[in-house]
Parts: structure tokens; sequence; C-alpha cells
């Protein structure tokens, strides 16, 4: 023990331990076709910007087709103006009586009234009088 002791109270001169250096392996090298990838990524950009312009075409071609629908929807606005505004005179009482002379007919006087329940004639019926104007027949 005591030759084991004198070398435990020996301080040892520890070598370094080598360590094998480390090497970076080089990439694997990849075999994938890049070809087919380029031309799908084209394609899809090219098909995007086709579908951009359609898309724009469409959109203006109906703006145009909008346009033109209201300028038709105000020129027929317009002219439901005029159709009730020419009505409207055509009820006119001065325009009903100068048609009804026209057509030969005359004013009538007090009118006369049947009540439906009991058949009872209530006023006294009398034919119109006055001169009928002349009609081409």
């Amino acid at each position: 023990m005591s030759g084991n002791a004198a070398l435990a109270a020996q301080p040892v001169a520890e070598e370094p331990v080598r360590r094998p250096r480390l090497r970076l392996a080089p990439p694997v090298p990849v075999a994938a076709p890049r070809t087919p990838f380029v031309l799908l990524i084209v394609v899809v950009v090219v098909a995007g910007v086709l579908g951009i312009l359609v898309l724009n075409t469409k959109i203006a071609e109906n703006g145009l087709h909008l346009t033109e629908l209201n300028h038709k929807q105000a020129q027929l606005d317009l002219r439901e103006q005029q159709v009730s505004q020419e009505i409207a005179e055509a009820e006119s009482p001065g325009r009903l009586e100068a048609a009804a002379k026209r057509l030969g007919l005359v004013p009538a006087g007090a009118p006369a009234f049947i009540r439906l329940p009991d058949g009872k004639i209530i006023g006294v019926p009398q034919p119109a009088t006055g001169k009928p104007s002349i009609t081409s027949q």
C-alpha cells in the first residue's frame, strides 16, 4: 500500500485527451429535377395573371352594360312621366266633356235610383234632354 499511496500522492501530469476532429459531411446531393417545379410555378403565375385580366375585362364590360341600362332606365322614366301627364290631361273634366260631345252625348238630368233589396225606385227617371251633336258614322 505504501507504493500505491506514493503514486496517489504524486501529482500526475494529465495528457490532454485528443478528440477526433469533427468534419462536416458534404450535403447529400439532391437529385430532384427542378424543371417540372419551375414550369409548375410559371404556369400558376401565368394562369393567375390571365385570370385577373379576364376578371378585370368582365368587370369593365359589366360596368359599361350597367351604364347603358341606367341610361335606358332614365329614358323609360321620362317616358313614363310623359304618359302619366297625357293620361291626367285626358282625364280632365274639360277633355271628357269635349270627347262626350264628339260622340253625340248630352248631359243627363237628375238621376233615379233603384233600391235592390225591395226594387223601389227613388226619384223620377227622365231621358236626357239636349240636342245631340252631329257625328260621322
